[in-house]
């Protein structure tokens, strides 16, 4: 018998393949129609940017972008093999030209410019070309008033192109800068591997990060720190879940719903580009709002019963008005500096089609929630939170509702060295120049400068069971009456109830409170809020930004002075 020597037929692709989570032989046809997300164990394998682009953008709307053209081995540089080699190869075995792939898309039919990396392409690694790209995206993006996504996968800066790849950095993120100082939304979207270069630039500068679920990031990758320094990692070190709990990312999602909640955020970046709409259902809302101080309901006039009403653990919390309040909410996390603070829940949601962001104090319903809580005190890294998301509504141009319920601001030992006061201040100050509506409502406890670092607002709202102070009835009174039992005077003393803040004019109009109080019914207490809201939010949608600003600053002037911000008696006094 005869050798063969003609041509050997290709070798057939294999069927299956094995989970690279748990090992679990996979279908590939199905594993690829999943995304490459295991059915077993829920472990998703890295994508190709072709196929991340597939599952991120809408069948037929992927265009792609034309780049210029770089130099291709700058500093002629070799290793074991010569680097115009290594290229080679990369762009044969993936069918890339590069480790980015940029296109114009449209996700569930918002338009956006994308910029996909592509980790089998030398690691995805950040080079002259993979720079270029991204920044023709971004570019491409600026000069069309397009939202840009940028999706990472890298090992880091391109070690065979030296000092040109550490200068990407440097002109990706000026591209970024562009970006922002154009109003124009970017959302970070943090696959596995994100190292380096990529992740000391354009993956950490976006408006909204998004970590996909089992995603790492980090400057240093694990192997170099342990290598290195000899350091023992923490169990979940640089895990996207890690990253949200420190406050580095804003989401973890798993792949599938990676496509809506996009969709989500290019949707509120897109409303006052439209013209900020106003609903119908708007138009002709009518809130029951309470604005004569006599007409006020509550406590029986017994400011101590009110704040023992305002303290009820049964009352809505902010994640109870938030799934009424908005349509589909979805929080955002973290001051992006390490901090992540559970007494403040904020996020974008809709109302009628809206975008809304809504920022507020969170408690709980029983001793583990307000534990878990920190009892709605919240740390310098949750008014960092608020203040980083009222500067996207602001880029966005989209309305801010806040909501009230805190005893005040952590007084711990650690909120002090983290610089309680300054966050605060910071905030005030933010609040004072915002150029969109703002509308407070305190739906509990407003207390002190806690409480106020959410509330300098166009239009503050109470509940009628709610009450607002410069310091808890039983601290005035270990201060002032040196005795913790002399509470419910200093409550009657502070005129803390929404009646007598009314009539000062701290606050401008009042919810009333179903029968007993808001916790004897939370569903109906949040439509009356939304009703509220909504139609206060109809009022100051269509004011420019420097009307609201200039009003704004005329409604806090006032305060103290003989015009405004107190009784007949007491102007007489002045």
């Amino acid at each position: 018998m005869q050798p063969h020597t003609g041509p050997h037929p290709a070798p057939r692709a294999s069927l299956w393949t094995a989970c690279p989570g748990c090992g679990t032989p996979q279908f590939e046809a199905h594993f690829a129609g999943a995304s490459r997300v295991c059915a077993a164990c829920g472990h998703s394998a890295r994508l190709g940017a072709r196929e991340r682009l597939a599952a991120l953008a809408d069948p037929g709307s992927v265009r792609p972008l034309e780049v210029a053209p770089v130099p291709h081995d700058p500093l002629r540089f070799t290793d074991t093999r010569p680097y115009p080699s290594r290229l080679a190869a990369a762009r044969r075995d993936t069918g890339l030209q590069e480790a980015v792939l940029c296109a114009e898309v449209t996700v569930q039919g918002r338009p956006a410019v994308l910029a996909v990396m592509d980790f089998a392409f030398l690691g995805g690694s950040l080079g002259c070309g993979a720079g270029e790209r991204v920044t023709a995206a971004a570019e491409h993006a600026l000069a069309t008033a397009t939202p840009l996504i940028v999706v990472s996968a890298s090992g880091g800066a391109r070690m065979q192109e030296g000092a040109l790849a550490l200068m990407q950095m440097a002109k990706t993120s000026q591209a970024m800068a562009r970006l922002d100082e154009a109003g124009l939304l970017t959302v970070s979207v943090v696959t596995d591997p994100t190292y380096g270069g990529v992740a000391a630039s354009y993956a950490t500068l976006a408006d909204v990060i998004v970590a996909e679920a089992g995603a790492h990031m980090g400057f240093a990758g694990p192997r170099v720190i342990a290598g290195t320094l000899g350091q023992t990692l923490p169990a979940g070190f640089q895990t996207a879940e890690t990253l949200l709990a420190g406050g580095l990312v804003d989401d973890v999602a798993p792949r599938g719903a990676l496509r809506p909640v996009l969709a989500r955020l290019l949707g509120a970046a897109s409303w006052a580009r439209d013209g900020r709409p106003v609903p119908a259902a708007w138009r002709d809302a009518r809130p029951e709002l309470v604005r004569d101080p006599g007409q006020v309901p509550g406590a029986g006039g017994d400011p101590w019963s009110a704040v023992a009403l305002a303290r009820d653990p049964g009352r809505p919390t902010t994640a109870d008005y938030a799934a009424v309040l908005l349509d589909d909410f979805r929080r955002l996390r973290g001051d992006r500096a390490g901090g992540d603070c559970p007494a403040v829940v904020a996020g974008l949601g809709t109302a009628d089609g809206v975008p809304i962001m809504l920022i507020g104090h969170q408690k709980g319903h029983d001793t583990r929630e307000l534990v878990a809580a920190n009892f709605g005190m919240a740390t310098p890294a949750g008014f960092r939170t608020a203040a980083r998301l009222m500067r996207l509504a602001a880029k966005l141009g989209v309305p801010v509702v806040t909501l009230i319920d805190t005893p005040g601001a952590y007084a711990g030992v650690e909120a002090e060295a983290g610089g309680q006061a300054h966050a605060i201040a910071a905030n005030l100050r933010l609040m004072a120049r915002l150029p969109v509506p703002i509308v407070a409502v305190v739906t509990g406890e407003g207390g002190s400068g806690g409480a106020l670092a959410l509330g300098v607002a166009d239009r503050v709202l109470a509940l009628s069971n709610a009450v607002y102070s410069v310091i808890s009835p039983e601290g005035c009174a270990a201060i002032l009456w040196r005795d913790a039992a002399a509470a419910p005077q200093a409550a009657a003393a502070l005129r803390l109830c929404a009646a007598d803040l009314l009539r000062h004019g701290v606050v401008d109009a009042v919810i009333p409170e179903p029968g007993g109080g808001a916790h004897h019914d939370p569903v109906r207490t949040c439509r009356l809020v939304r009703t509220a809201v909504t139609a206060t939010l109809r009022e100051l949608i269509t004011l420019r930004p420097g009307d609201l600003v200039a009003a704004r600053h005329h409604r806090y002037r006032r305060f103290g002075t003989v015009a405004g911000g107190g009784t007949g008696s007491e102007r007489s006094r002045a």
